[in-house]
């Protein structure tokens, strides 16, 4: 084999890939004329042996492959059929990889009456009498015959924090980040023994979304034990409240208007054409106005309302002549 492998030109690999026909003959014997498709190419498998490959037309085997191996001696020996076999192809729908039974069992797959037994050598697990980094675990086992013969180690008890952590009652879950409030000052929360009670416990709320289930103590839900809702409305009132949703409306013409003004001027000067008629036909009541229009303050008005009371009503222009009348005017 080696010596063909150094002294080989190239013709013995000719002689294989031109075997396309014959390997063909032998996939329609093993499969049937209808079941073989077109050509597809060639595989070497060492310096005597090529794999010709063929489409199948099979139903059910959509991309799948008929694999023809063909061999020679030497460049001199004939061309012989090694195997027909139907592979799968790059596009073909195959199982999915092999999986150990025990590890294919995931969350949630155990039902009822299904038993699961743990390895023995479960890193989750330990003796109960080695050390736990756990006092009070330390203390349940130390009476021979009374603790558990394994116990959940310290790798165990990480991870199984961190699966809670992660979890829908975590922190980090949008109930949370939503409550008013964590689970660590609520009054339903149960906090668990151990080395895991700063930050773990037991939802005991059965309202609560997490009733029975292990919480993270910074996980929260609307029922917290301390939420109190303010005695009152939700929507800011004002002390004052106007009703505008009726409005009392009055139109007014213009022309209403304009005619209401008019009206309002004549009236005016209809009053004062009154009152300057009573003045013409009544002396002393134009006297008594003039004197109520002159300023009281004045040292001239006092001096004439003593002058008419001393003359008193027969000393008037009336009972004089003209001449006389204007003489005591004039000494007034």
């Amino acid at each position: 084999m080696s010596l063909l492998l150094t002294h080989d030109d190239g013709t013995i690999r000719r002689k294989l890939l031109d075997a396309v026909e014959p390997a063909r003959e032998a996939a329609v014997q093993e499969a049937g004329d209808n079941n073989v498709g077109d050509y597809v190419g060639a595989v070497h498998e060492d310096a005597v042996s090529v794999t010709h490959l063929f489409d199948s037309t099979l139903p059910g085997y959509r991309g799948w492959r008929w694999s023809v191996t063909v061999a020679t001696a030497d460049e001199h020996a004939p061309v012989t059929i090694s195997e027909v076999v139907l592979t799968p192809g790059p596009d073909a729908i195959v199982a999915p990889r092999w999986v150990p039974w025990e590890r294919r069992v995931r969350p949630g797959d155990l039902g009822v009456g299904d038993i699961f037994p743990t390895p023995p050598d479960d890193p989750r697990l330990a003796p109960a009498y080695a050390t736990l980094d756990d006092p009070e675990a330390e203390e349940a086992v130390r009476e021979v015959g009374l603790g558990r013969v394994r116990v959940m180690s310290r790798y165990g008890r990480q991870e199984a924090a961190t699966r809670w952590y992660r979890s829908e009652y975590g922190p980090r879950s949008d109930m949370a980040r939503s409550a008013p409030a964590a689970c660590g000052t609520c009054g339903f929360y149960l906090q668990l023994a151990g080395s895991l009670r700063s930050a773990f416990g037991v939802c005991g709320n059965e309202i609560s979304p997490a009733d029975g289930h292990v919480v993270h103590a910074e996980f929260g839900c609307g029922a917290h034990s301390e939420v109190r809702l303010e005695a009152g409305s939700s929507v800011p009132v004002a002390e004052l409240v106007y009703d505008d949703s009726l409005l009392d409306m009055e139109f007014v013409d213009s022309g209403t208007s304009e005619g209401n003004t008019e009206n309002a001027e004549e009236n005016t000067e209809s009053g004062q054409n009154s009152q300057d008629s009573r003045q013409a036909q009544d002396p002393q009541v134009s006297q008594d106005t003039q004197a109520a229009q002159v300023p009281q303050g004045t040292g001239a008005s006092q001096d004439t309302q003593a002058a008419q009371d001393a003359r008193g009503p027969q000393d008037t222009g009336e009972s004089r002549g003209p001449a006389q009348s204007s003489e005591s005017d004039a000494t007034v």
